[in-house]
């Protein structure tokens, strides 16, 4: 019975490529944590804690490359169509952009180290610097989500929420270069870093959300 058997025939490609798109979202995941436990470092000036979040950072590193050498793998075997040869770059692509988001709250772990025995932040800043990491790590974690589950709009989802990460970085700019600045101008440097690298993870949650919305259902981001 031909319809009998067919419901046994494996695609050893689609499986692979199921694997590769959850190793992805792990990724993902991974990130999101370290930024939550380097805000938190930051937030209580713990060294053992960013210690920790410095050296996750190699495992995060570790879970790229094999990402990548899975992608290319699959690249270099038959494959049913050019749309699932798209996705495969796409996600090598992504693999390298997540990566670089786990850097990113690597740099603030290690700004709590090198601070230290002082606090990275000034304490008047530091519910603002929480509520970035609030935010900036709710994007890692609804970005793993639609990756799972790719939707028309997912883009401009995180563009918006990405917005809020923006506005709170231009209002730490506006406090630490304002002549009224209480705190120490050489620290203004270390602060203003600071909130760069929590802007720069939302910029590339929101790159990963493009490329995949792009790949997976060909429309073009808005």
């Amino acid at each position: 019975m031909p319809g009998v058997t067919l419901r046994f025939v494996r695609d050893p490609f689609a499986e692979e490529l199921a694997r590769l798109g959850m190793a992805l979202e792990e990724m993902c995941l991974f990130a999101a944590q370290a930024m939550r436990d380097a805000t938190t470092a930051l937030l209580t000036a713990d060294l053992a804690l960013a210690e920790q979040v410095i050296a996750r950072d190699a495992e995060l590193d570790a879970r790229r490359a094999r990402c990548q050498e899975r992608a290319q793998a699959l690249l270099a075997s038959p494959a049913p169509g050019a749309p699932q040869l798209r996705l495969v770059r796409a996600i090598g692509y992504c693999a390298d952009t997540v990566e670089r988001m786990g850097d990113l709250a690597a740099r603030i772990a290690e700004t709590v180290r090198s601070q230290q025995p002082r606090p990275a932040a000034p304490a008047v800043l530091l519910d603002r610097f929480g509520r970035l990491g609030e935010l900036t790590a709710a994007m890692a974690d609804r970005l793993t989500a639609l990756l799972a589950d790719p939707v028309d709009g997912m883009s401009a989802e995180l563009d918006s929420a990405d917005s809020a990460v923006d506005d709170l970085h231009d209002e730490i700019l506006g406090l630490i270069t304002a002549s009224n600045w209480g705190e120490n101008p050489a620290d203004a440097l270390a602060v203003a870093l600071l909130a760069r690298f929590y802007q720069r993870f939302g910029d590339q949650v929101v790159s990963v959300a493009r490329h995949i919305e792009l790949t997976t259902t060909g429309t073009p981001p808005r």
